[in-house]
C-alpha cells in the first residue's frame, strides 16, 4: 500500500486526483486530503504520507512553507507540486525540499498516472533497499558475535597464529594495539569472594545470553565473548598505557550499574573484574588479572590496579622488554629475542654503568631463565655442572661491557635455538614417520585422520605441519605417491589390467582413478601406457 496525501484548497482538484488514483491503481493506495497549509502539516504528522500532491497557493501557510515543515519530520516523503501556470517558475525556484515533479494546472490524467508510477517505483526501490539492509543487519547480528567470540577465544586460549588475530582485528575494525580484559562471573548469589551455584547459573545464562550481551554492549564499548562455564569475557581495545584514577572510577561505576541491570532482567547475580592494560597478544594475562582481582575482594566489582599487591618496578624499568625476552624464547623466535635483549642490555649500561655487579647478576638471571625455558621446551638432559663456569666467567669480564653483552646474547641465542631446533626436529621426525606410513599404505583407503593417529597428533595440527614441511597438503602428497606407482606399473607390466592397477594404488573405482590420472598427468592411463611416455 502507498499512503498518498492530496493538498489543495479546491475540492474539485482533490476529487479529480483521488478519482484518477483509485481508477488507475485500484486497491493500492490509502488516500487522505487537506485544504489549508496548517491542516496539511497536522495531517502529515499523523498520516505519514509516502507521496504528497502539494498545491502552492493555499490559505494560511502556503505550500512551500508547509513542505519545509513536513520535511523536518518526514525525510522520505515524495512531493509532487501542483501550481498554476503563472506561479510555475516561482515554485521551482523557491522549493528545495526534494520535489519529484512540478505539474502545471490543469493536469491531465496521463501525466498524473505517469508521475505517480515513477514515485511508486522510487518508494518500492527504497523499501527493497531497506529490506536488504535489514537482512544484512540481521545476518551481522548473528555473525558479529561469532567473530568477537572467535577473537577472544583465540587470545585467551592462545590457539592462534598472529595472522589469524590480525584477520579478526580487521573484520571488527580494531586499530588499537593494546587492550585490557574484563571478566563477568555469574552465580545465584555472592558468598564472600565467589558465586554460589555456578553450574545452575551457567545453564540459566545460556537461555538469556543474547539479552545479557545486549546489556553489556549498551554499557561498555567492548567486544563480548561467549559463555565459558559461568563466565563471560570482555575485550576492551585501547591506546592507553595504563588506567588512571578517573578511568577506573568510570569503569567500576558502569560495571556496578551493569550488574544491577542484569539482576533485574535475568535474576542472575554477577560480579565484574578488570585487568591491566597489555599488548593485545598478551590478553590472557589481563584476563587472569581480572579474575584474580575478584578473588582478592568480596565486592561486586574489582579492578586489578585497586587490589594489586604483586611486583612493582621503578618508573622507568623496562618490564615489557624483559618479558619480551622470555616470550620470544618460548616461541623460538631468535630475532625478536635478540632485539629485546640488546635493548634491555643497553638500558642497563646507560642507566647503571657504575653498578657492574648488578648488571652481571641480571645477565645471569636472564640467561638462566632462558635456558630453563629451553630445557623445558626441548626435553634435553640437564646437567647440574653444566653452568660451573658461568659465575666466574661473568665476574672475570669486569668492566668490559662489550664482552659481557656478547656473552649475554650468545647464551640467549643458544637457548632460543634449542627451542626452535627441538620443535623443528620433532616436526621433521613426525613428517618422516608420516611419509613412511603413507609409502607403505598408499594402496589402502587411508585418510588424514589415519595418518595423524599413527603419529599421535591432532589432524588439524598434523595438516599444518605436513604442509609446512613438505610444501604439499596431505591429499596432494598421497595422490602424487599413488600416481608415481601407477606410472611405474603401467610401464613395467603389460599383464595388469587397468582395474588391477587402480586397486593396487588405492583406488577402488577405475573410472575415478582414470579421471584423477588424467587431471594430474595430462593423459588417461590407457593413453599413457600406449604411448609409453
Amino acid at each position: 500500500m502507498y499512503r498518498i496525501m492530496i493538498c489543495d484548497d479546491e475540492g474539485i482538484v482533490i476529487d479529480s486526483i483521488k478519482f484518477i488514483i483509485e481508477k488507475e491503481f485500484p486497491g493500492q493506495c490509502d488516500i487522505a486530503s487537506a485544504k489549508t497549509g496548517r491542516a496539511v502539516i497536522e495531517l502529515a504528522d499523523s498520516f505519514r504520507p509516502d507521496i504528497a500532491f502539494m498545491d502552492i497557493q493555499m490559505p494560511g501557510i502556503n505550500g512551500i512553507e508547509a513542505m519545509k515543515e513536513i520535511r523536518k519530520s518526514n525525510d522520505s516523503v515524495i512531493f509532487i507540486v501542483l501550481t498554476a501556470y503563472d506561479k510555475f517558475d516561482y515554485a521551482k525556484a523557491a522549493i528545495n525540499v526534494g520535489v519529484k515533479e512540478y505539474l502545471n494546472k490543469p493536469v491531465d490524467r496521463a501525466k498524473i498516472t505517469e508521475v505517480l508510477s515513477l514515485a511508486m517505483k522510487d518508494i518500492d526501490d527504497n523499501r527493497n533497499k531497506r529490506a536488504r539492509e535489514l537482512q544484512v543487519k540481521e545476518k551481522l547480528e548473528t555473525v558479529v558475535p561469532m567473530i568477537e567470540n572467535g577473537l577472544i577465544y583465540n587470545l585467551l586460549f592462545q590457539e592462534y597464529f598472529e595472522e589469524d588475530i590480525e584477520n579478526y582485528r580487521n573484520l571488527l575494525g580494531i586499530t588499537e594495539k593494546r587492550c585490557f580484559m574484563g571478566a563477568i562471573v555469574f552465580g545465584e548469589e555472592r558468598d564472600g569472594n565467589h558465586m554460589t551455584n555456578a553450574v545452575g547459573s551457567s545453564i540459566r545464562l545460556h537461555r538469556c545470553y543474547t539479552e545479557v550481551r545486549e546489556l553489556i554492549r549498551s554499557t561498555f564499548n567492548c567486544f563480548v565473548g561467549g559463555i565459558s562455564a559461568n563466565k563471560i569475557a570482555m575485550l576492551f581495545p585501547t591506546d592507553d598505557e595504563t588506567h588512571d584514577y578517573n578511568s577506573r572510577v568510570r569503569l567500576i561505576e558502569n560495571a556496578r550499574n551493569l550488574t544491577k541491570r542484569i539482576k533485574e532482567r535475568t535474576d542472575i547475580d554477577a560480579r565484574v573484574g578488570f585487568g591491566h592494560i597489555v599488548d593485545t597478544m598478551d590478553a590472557m594475562s589481563s584476563y587472569r588479572d581480572a579474575l584474580w582481582a575478584l578473588i582478592q575482594t568480596s565486592g561486586g566489582v574489582a579492578h586489578v590496579d585497586d587490589v594489586f599487591t604483586g611486583t612493582l618496578f621503578d618508573e622507568d624499568y623496562p618490564a615489557q622488554t624483559e618479558k619480551a625476552i622470555a616470550d620470544a624464547t618460548e616461541k623460538g623466535d631468535e630475532e625478536a629475542q635478540q632485539r629485546a635483549a640488546m635493548v634491555y642490555f643497553d638500558w642497563m649500561v646507560k642507566n647503571y654503568a657504575n653498578a657492574v655487579s648488578n648488571i652481571q647478576l641480571k645477565v645471569l638471571e636472564l640467561v638462566m631463565r632462558a635456558e630453563t625455558i629451553g630445557y623445558i621446551e626441548s626435553s634435553d638432559t640437564y646437567h647440574f655442572l653444566s653452568r660451573d663456569d658461568y659465575l666466574p666467567g661473568v665476574i672475570s669480564m669486569g668492566q668490559d661491557m662489550d664482552a659481557l653483552k656478547g656473552w649475554f646474547l650468545m647464551k640467549l641465542s643458544l637457548a632460543v635455538r634449542r627451542v626452535s631446533e627441538s620443535r623443528s626436529n620433532r616436526e621433521a621426525n613426525t613428517i618422516e614417520r608420516a611419509r613412511l606410513y603413507i609409502d607403505e599404505n598408499y594402496s589402502k583407503d587411508i585418510s588424514l585422520d589415519d595418518v595423524s593417529r599413527v603419529v599421535d597428533i591432532s589432524p588439524y595440527y598434523f595438516s599444518r605441519v605436513f604442509k609446512d614441511e613438505t610444501g604439499q597438503n596431505f591429499i596432494d602428497y598421497l595422490t602424487e605417491r599413488r600416481l608415481d606407482k601407477a606410472r611405474e606399473l603401467l610401464l613395467s607390466d603389460d599383464r595388469l589390467s587397468m582395474k588391477e592397477i587402480s586397486i593396487m594404488v588405492g583406488y577402488s573405482d577405475p573410472n575415478y582413478f582414470s579421471r584423477i590420472f588424467k587431471k594430474n598427468v595430462g593423459v588417461t592411463p590407457t593413453e599413457f601406457k600406449g604411448g609409453k611416455n
